[in-house]
């Protein structure tokens, strides 16, 4: 579950960079996730798809089509150069797990050079932390 909801984090924080213009509904999509441990150093890789759907206020994030959490952004600090491709958007966000737990998060949205990741860090958990690399991110009609 711990899992699950790092990684639905991290989505949120991918779906923030399609967010690059700070005001678009955005699409975000992954399909591993990296888990550091509190130094960065990568402890294990699990492949999974992740969806994030992001606007100016909530977001919603399904992991493999089976686990989803949806929350409400609480402060979104945008800056792209390039949008999409260079540039950085912090996301805080209170999500509302299945089992009805909230978790303030933190997503890190990064743009350099063309390529785009994601960190996720969860209030109380400084030693699990999660990176995405945006797999896709689309605007949303």
């Amino acid at each position: 579950m711990k899992t699950i909801i790092l990684f639905l984090s991290l989505l949120v924080a991918g779906s923030t960079i399609c967010f690059a213009q700070c005001d678009k509904k955005t699409v975000i999509t992954t399909s591993k996730t990296d888990h550091l441990n509190a130094n960065g150093a990568l402890v294990r890789t699990v492949d999974e798809k992740a969806v994030v759907h992001i606007n100016k206020s909530a977001l919603t994030i399904i992991v493999n089509d089976e686990h989803t959490m949806k929350g409400t952004i609480t402060s979104n600090v945008c800056d792209w150069k390039t949008p999409y491709k260079e540039g950085k958007t912090i996301i805080k966000a209170k999500l509302n797990d299945e089992q009805g737990e909230d978790r303030n998060i933190t997503l890190t949205i990064t743009g350099q050079d063309g390529k785009v990741m994601i960190s996720f860090e969860m209030e109380g958990m400084p030693d699990d932390r999660l990176r995405v690399t945006v797999a896709k991110f689309e605007e949303e009609g």
